[in-house]
Formats: C-alpha cells, sequence, structure tokens
C-alpha cells in the first residue's frame, strides 16, 4: 500500500502553506551590539536524504539566532510554531521556498517589514534592523535543522494527495457513498476544491468544521421548534431559531431529534476503502 495513503488514513496532519517573510538586512548585520555582520558565507552543500542539499544562505552568529529563537516566540510562534514548522494559521516555513532562496534577509526582510495581508500575515515594521537580522537567522537555523534529518517530513504536498481516480470517485459520491443525499457539485460543494486545497481540502471531505448540527424540539404539548443546535448536555438542550432567539429545554420534559452532518462523515469513515477516500478527494478537486 502507499504509504502516503497509510498516513493519511491513520492520522490528518493540517498544516497551513502561507509565508512569513522579513526586509533586507545587510547594513542592519553590521551594527553593534550582540548581533554579528551576517556576511555571505560560501557554504560547502551536502547530501541529506536523497541526494538533497541545505540552501545556501549568510553565516550567522549563534548569539544572533539565540535573540531570533527569543523574538521568534513572542512574535511569530503563535502562528508559524515554536520551531517555525507551522502552526494553526501559518505556513512551514522550513520547507518555504522563499526561505530557501532567501541569502542573507533580502526576502525574509521584506515580508517581515511589510507583510502578507492578502494572506493574513501581519506587517512587523517596528522591529529593528539588529531584530529582523535575528529573526532572519533563526529561520535560516530552523530550516537547516529540518532539512538535515531525513524521514521526519512534518507537511505534504497538494500533490501527494492527487491519487485517486475522479471518476470513480463520482460514482461513489452518487452511488455507495450516499453524499450526493447531502451535498451537490453545483450547491453547497460549487467551487469547494478553490476555498480548501491540499489537506484543507482532505479534512472538510473526513472532518467538515464550523458545520453546525440542528434539532428538531417537541415538547408535551406538541409544540415544535426547529433551530440550531447551541448547546446540549444530559439534562438542557439548547437551540437557536431562524429569528435568532435562543430557546432551551430540561431534556427530561421534551423530545428531540438533531440532525448532525459531521456524525454522518465520522460514520462513512468505518466504511471508507483506502481507494474510495482518495478517489472522492479527487472528484472534489475537480470542483473549482
Amino acid at each position: 500500500m502507499n504509504p502516503m495513503k497509510i498516513l493519511l488514513k491513520s492520522a490528518i496532519v493540517v498544516t497551513s502553506m502561507a509565508v512569513l517573510v522579513v526586509p533586507p538586512i545587510r547594513e542592519a548585520a553590521a551594527q553593534s551590539g550582540n548581533n554579528r555582520p551576517a556576511s555571505p558565507a560560501s557554504r560547502p552543500s551536502f547530501s541529506v536524504g536523497k541526494q538533497a542539499s541545505l540552501p545556501e544562505h549568510a553565516k550567522f552568529a549563534p548569539e544572533q539566532i539565540k535573540d531570533g529563537s527569543a523574538l521568534f516566540t513572542q512574535n511569530c510562534a503563535f502562528c508559524h510554531g515554536k520551531d517555525a514548522g507551522g502552526g494553526e494559521s501559518g505556513p512551514d516555513l522550513t520547507r518555504s521556498k522563499l526561505v530557501s532562496a532567501d541569502k542573507n534577509g533580502e526576502g525574509i526582510g521584506q515580508v517581515i517589514r511589510h507583510g502578507r495581508m492578502e494572506k493574513g500575515m501581519p506587517s512587523f515594521g517596528s522591529l529593528s534592523d539588529n531584530d529582523v537580522v535575528a529573526l532572519v537567522a533563526f529561520v535560516h537555523a530552523q530550516q537547516d535543522a529540518a532539512m538535515s534529518q531525513t524521514g521526519t517530513r512534518k507537511g505534504v504536498e497538494e500533490s501527494d494527495l492527487q491519487t485517486g481516480n475522479a471518476q470513480a470517485g463520482k460514482q461513489y459520491f452518487q452511488g455507495t457513498g450516499g453524499c450526493a443525499s447531502c451535498h451537490s457539485p453545483t450547491g453547497d460543494l460549487a467551487g469547494v476544491a478553490t476555498r480548501y486545497t491540499g489537506l484543507k481540502l482532505l479534512e472538510q471531505m473526513l472532518y467538515p468544521k464550523e458545520v453546525k448540527a440542528k434539532v428538531k424540539v417537541t415538547t408535551r404539548s406538541g409544540q415544535t421548534f426547529n433551530g440550531v443546535l447551541e448547546y446540549r448536555d444530559e439534562f438542557t438542550i439548547g437551540l437557536r431559531d431562524s429569528s435568532g432567539l435562543y430557546r432551551s429545554w430540561p431534556t427530561a420534559a421534551i423530545k428531540f431529534d438533531i440532525d448532525d452532518p459531521v456524525e454522518k462523515h465520522v460514520d462513512i469513515m468505518s466504511r471508507y476503502t483506502d481507494d474510495d477516500m482518495h478517489n472522492v478527494l479527487a472528484y472534489l478537486q475537480t470542483m473549482k
């Protein structure tokens, strides 16, 4: 069996792929203080795994990397993870093409200074030149460390997921899987492959986020109330109706029926074969 399919079957690693970056910093590296000049160095490229080579960049002092680590934790780790390997909303910088191409902060520095608002990356224009140098040093050090290890790839490329048969996925979607009873390629799924790509699309397929259950409550007097399920525990059920009004009842005093779309996705997981999952994903990838 394809090892990548086994990986996806057993655990879904959700990784955002945006990019953090920072401005030209050659002059900043020459300033006094704890930071030392970030002079371009001739670095030998050596094999990592299957003949992969570390990107070439300036050589940074240990003090700069240490300072950068503290700054990264304070300003960047909430999006990119404390090790720059990707977080809840930020990309894995150790696999960033921009970081790999950066030699002396000319690329990373620009993004740090100006941000990428269209991708949710804020600007950090208030940072000093020395701070930017330190951040660049840390990001490069983290990429070097990550690329020096073999067999520890943390992310999954979109191309890794393009292994299914879209036609077979369409047949499963419309037939055995029963997906068409709730979803439509021209309705709720129109453009889904544009809104989500790679692992995000797979995650939405297997366990959709931000999908709320609906509930129908019937009181002892026969009145019925419908709405979005807002609260449920052993003793209470609560809903919000179409007008936005919140209502709740003791569960012992009513009857209720819950329609939870996520549970249907969870249920089908036990019936998916490895091929089914990748075929349906291939079909979804055509919905742009």
